[in-house]
């Protein structure tokens, strides 16, 4: 179990009267074969009210298709849906913590790493190879990271071991936190806990 962290503060609604630097909004995104109304992204929507969330479902998602969208249709899909959100706010993408669950946390990682700004990644149950194919990993664009990152996943996560998140996250040139939790990729039942270990982490980054 990780060390027990404090609870979200209370960030302003109103993004220009918070202090600068801090995160200004949440955009949330599911796995694969899920929606933005997946039970882990609304448990840390509510951890983290009042901060101005937004739970983004993918174009496959909403047009009924089953095999999720390729890194460039998502990417798109996510710079656009980010810089709205930004929009409405009354700021750049740059106050936004980008991202999701699994797939959709991949997806954000990889527009960051190409150059979509953001004030940090939330990785939950990052996908780092397919099940039993450890050597089909995905990292290539980890070094392109300069934002604070947090990684929350099972410590039996076929997904990617926590030794193997270890090794091959440490890549990441920006600030790195690393948080198991005991479970599988869907890290079931612990929703509670990956809401709270994600609003701490972002009351922290307001105060860096």
């Amino acid at each position: 179990m990780p060390a027990a962290l404090p609870r979200a503060g209370s960030p302003t609604r109103t993004p220009a009267g918070s202090p600068a630097g801090s995160p200004a909004g949440l955009v949330l995104t599911p796995g694969a074969g899920a929606g933005r109304d997946h039970h882990t992204l609304v448990a840390v929507e509510a951890a983290v009210a009042p901060l101005p969330t937004e739970r983004l479902d993918f174009p496959y998602r909403t047009a009924g298709k089953r095999v999720p969208d390729r890194p460039p249709v998502a990417i798109a899909h996510l710079e656009q849906e980010a810089a709205r959100f930004a929009a409405t706010l009354g700021v750049g993408t740059e106050r936004l913590v980008l991202g999701g669950r699994s797939y959709g946390g991949r997806m954000c990682s990889m527009a960051v790493a190409q150059g979509l700004p953001a004030a940090g990644l939330v990785l939950l149950s990052y996908p780092l190879h397919p099940p039993g194919r450890p050597e089909r990993l995905r990292v290539e664009h980890l070094g392109d990271l300069r934002v604070p990152v947090l990684l929350v996943s099972g410590d039996r996560d076929p997904f990617g071991t926590p030794e193997e998140l270890a090794e091959h996250t440490d890549v990441i040139p920006g600030p790195v936190t690393r948080v198991t939790l005991p479970g599988a990729h869907d890290l079931r039942g612990r929703d509670a806990e990956v809401a709270d270990v994600v609003a701490g982490w972002l009351r922290d980054l307001g105060r860096a």
